[in-house]
């Protein structure tokens, strides 16, 4: 799909705040409210906009510890990982998983509280997996950038 500059100046006002209304991004790009609806339900519909959603401080909710682990399985089959990824879509801890080239199959990206609650995830959770074959863990000691603002 191509976008023009004014679809890319949308994107990146919503992308700053999804709160702006259309007003607000018309006033912002100087034009008038209608185009702007327009590119706008253009952008959903044809899945360049997937979802709006709220971005919570983790630490606020007492998740201050961020682990990466690089997972990998015993077999690279398709069905040994289709059964890896429905095990992971059933756990609220891992916030990214995925597939990866290199000397291992998958890495992701666990949010939890602290130490303590990640050793109960790695023992009871994701060790015990059949597909998993070994796990490398790192943990994150100081976050120097978090963004989901795509460049565009």
């Amino acid at each position: 799909m191509a976008l023009d500059e004014t679809d890319k100046k949308i994107l990146r006002l919503l992308q700053e705040d999804a709160h702006y209304t259309l007003k607000d991004i018309a006033n912002k790009i100087n034009l008038s409210l209608t185009p702007v609806h327009d590119r706008v339900k253009r952008l959903e519909k044809e899945g360049v906009i997937e979802k709006y959603v709220s971005i919570l401080n983790k630490k606020k909710l007492g998740n201050n510890l961020t682990v990466y682990c690089q997972v990998t399985l015993t077999k690279q089959t398709y069905d040994t990982s289709e059964g890896f990824n429905q095990s992971i879509l059933n756990m609220p801890e891992v916030v990214e998983c995925n597939y990866v080239s290199g000397n291992f199959d998958y890495m992701l990206k666990i949010i939890i509280p602290d130490m303590e609650n990640y050793h109960h995830f790695h023992q009871k959770k994701l060790s015990v997996l059949p597909e998993v074959s070994l796990i490398n863990t790192v943990f994150v000691i100081s976050e120097v950038k978090s963004t989901t603002v795509l460049p565009i």
